[in-house]
C-alpha cells in the first residue's frame, strides 16, 4: 500500500515537473517537439514561434502545425513575420516546401512565403522564397524561438513604421540577379520599380493578416 502512494505521488512529482511546452508541441507520437524535430532536418527551431500547441508530420514530410493562438506576430531583425493558427508545408532535408500559412512584411505588403531552405552543408545563411523572389537572412536570426508580439505592441509596431526609400526594394533580389540585370543596363531606379512591381503582383495572391 505505501509503495503503491509511492509511486502515485512520484508520477505527480514527474507531471508537474514536465514544461508546458514540450508537452504542448510534442508529436502526435510523443517522441520530440517540434523546436526538437526541426534541427533534425538541419534548420533552425526559432523558425517557429512558441505558440505551437501542436503539430503532426506524416511519412511523405507533410506536416501540419497548430498554434494555440488565432495568429501570431514575430520581429525578427530584418522582417516582420506572420504566422496563421495552421501552418502547413513539406518538410525535407534543409528545407520546407509548399510552405503556406506563413507571411512576411515589406513596404506595408505582406508577401507569402512559398518555401524556406538552408544550405547543406550549412552556412550562415537562410532563404525564403516569396514568388520568384529570393532573400537570404543571416540563420543566427532564427536560432532562438521567438515569443509572439502582443496586441499592444503590434499596434505600436505598426504606427512607427514609414515607407523605406524606393532604393532599398533591390534587398529583396538575390545578388545574382541583380548582377545579371545590372548587365544588361538596367539602371537602379528601374531594378527597384520592377522589384515593386513584382512584390504587389504576388501580394495580389496572399490574403493579408488578420
Amino acid at each position: 500500500m505505501q509503495l503503491s502512494a509511492f509511486l502515485f505521488l512520484s508520477f505527480i512529482v514527474l507531471l508537474v515537473g514536465v514544461s508546458p511546452r514540450a508537452a504542448a508541441v510534442a508529436g502526435s507520437n510523443g517522441s520530440a517537439t517540434v523546436y526538437e524535430l526541426l534541427p533534425k532536418y538541419g534548420l533552425p527551431e526559432g523558425l517557429l514561434p512558441d505558440a505551437v500547441a501542436s503539430y503532426s508530420l506524416d511519412e511523405d514530410g507533410r506536416f501540419v502545425v497548430e498554434l494555440a493562438r488565432p495568429s501570431c506576430y514575430v520581429q525578427f531583425d530584418s522582417y516582420l513575420v506572420y504566422y496563421a493558427q495552421r501552418i502547413t508545408g513539406t518538410l525535407k532535408i534543409g528545407s520546407i516546401r509548399d510552405l503556406e500559412g506563413i507571411q512576411v512584411r515589406r513596404f506595408f505588403i505582406w508577401l507569402d512565403v512559398d518555401e524556406i531552405k538552408v544550405d547543406l552543408p550549412p552556412s550562415d545563411s537562410i532563404y525564403f522564397q516569396v514568388g520568384w523572389i529570393t532573400r537570404r537572412l543571416a540563420v543566427d536570426e532564427f536560432h532562438q524561438v521567438h515569443s509572439c508580439l502582443n496586441q499592444t505592441d503590434y499596434r505600436d509596431r505598426i504606427k512607427g513604421l514609414f515607407p523605406e526609400p524606393i532604393y532599398d526594394i533591390e534587398e529583396l533580389i538575390t545578388g545574382d540577379v541583380h548582377v545579371a540585370l545590372q548587365r544588361r543596363g538596367v539602371s537602379d531606379w528601374t531594378l527597384a520599380t520592377f522589384s515593386l512591381l513584382d512584390e504587389l503582383v504576388i501580394s495580389q495572391t496572399a490574403r493579408p493578416p488578420q
